[in-house]
């Protein structure tokens, strides 16, 4: 296992200074945001697509730090039912499944995106509870209606190229849940699978080591983001667990995100790098700091301190033992 980071953290730096910051830490690989909400501060997506020099050179430039591209991500909502945001996201994603190919990069990270709820519609329609019956009706659209076909298209682009794709399950998007994950997996092929982020996994209810479990089983796991969460079991109380308070009001909130180590322990994480394993997950681990209490330095520095030394770096190979 690689353990690397999402670079959209140090977006402030120039190309080279970043690779070089991330080499410095003893990082092995980064994940380079091609525009989106990440943004594109370190990948020139359209240059890199019609440049063959300056793809070679950009190439040249991650083997001179001794690092590797894990995934090129471009989270946004493709789904949305304004077009004007819906046709930029989907276009970015085929560019960015093409790019990932030419740089022989195997994951795209997105978002599952979320529709609204009928064609007419200005906003997306995230359903969470199964009654009054008009969000099964308006769940039972978007997945026959949107989801379905968007992504069965979407796999087998990726699949043409050698690419898989790797969706954040993400609260305000259709697929948030190990559930629904292997529900758009089964309806649309095995290049649709799991960007896997824990800290999402915990405000939702759900343990993270299952849900590696649950989703590994199923080789779904494309890629896996390492970023903490902490529940405020007082807030909690108060706002539930889809609560609408800003970020930035950290105090109010029932969950926040945080760096590693800082809202569950070091055996927490060393169980959900031993379920990856056991599950045949053998790629990257790829720390994503949005923690309001810690500057990105710090921050960064405290997530690798933690996880560097729960890495799994070698297989057993025989069990000599048995």
């Amino acid at each position: 296992m690689k353990l690397g980071v999402f670079t959209v953290l140090l977006s402030h730096l120039e190309l080279d200074d970043m690779l070089e910051y991330v080499s410095n830490r003893g990082l092995e690989a980064v994940e380079l945001g091609t525009g989106g909400f990440p943004g594109n501060a370190h990948c020139p997506i359209d240059e890199l697509l019609e440049d063959d020099q300056a793809l070679q050179s950009f190439k040249a430039k991650i083997d001179q730090y001794n690092l590797s591209i894990s995934a090129l991500s471009c989270h946004g909502n493709p789904l949305h039912p304004q077009k004007q945001i819906s046709e930029p996201n989907d276009e970015l994603l085929t560019k960015t499944i093409k790019l990932a190919a030419k740089l022989e990069v195997p994951v795209v990270n997105t978002f599952s995106g979320c529709p609204g709820d009928h064609e007419g519609a200005l906003y997306p329609n995230w359903p969470v509870s199964p009654w009054p019956h008009d969000f099964q009706e308006v769940l039972k659209w978007q997945w026959e209606e949107k989801l379905i076909p968007y992504w069965k298209e979407k796999n087998d682009l990726a699949e043409s190229y050698g690419v898989k794709i790797g969706l954040e399950l993400h609260g305000g998007f259709s697929v948030h849940t190990p559930h629904n994950m292997l529900k758009l997996r089964e309806a649309c092929g095995p290049a649709i699978g799991a960007n896997l982020d824990p800290s999402h996994m915990w405000w939702q209810g759900i343990d993270p080591v299952e849900s590696i479990k649950i989703l590994g089983r199923e080789n779904a796991i494309h890629h896996f983001h390492a970023k903490d969460t902490i529940i405020d079991q007082g807030n909690m109380n108060r706002n539930g667990l889809t609560d609408m308070t800003d970020y930035s009001q950290m105090k109010d909130r029932a969950w926040y995100f945080r760096t590693v180590g800082f809202g569950h322990d070091a055996k927490t994480w060393a169980d959900m790098i031993s379920m990856l394993r056991l599950m045949d997950y053998d790629y990257v681990v790829s720390i994503e700091h949005e923690d309001g209490l810690m500057s990105i330095d710090e921050g960064f520095a405290k997530a690798v301190d933690t996880l560097q030394p729960l890495m799994v770096k070698e297989s057993v190979g025989e069990m000599w033992w048995a």
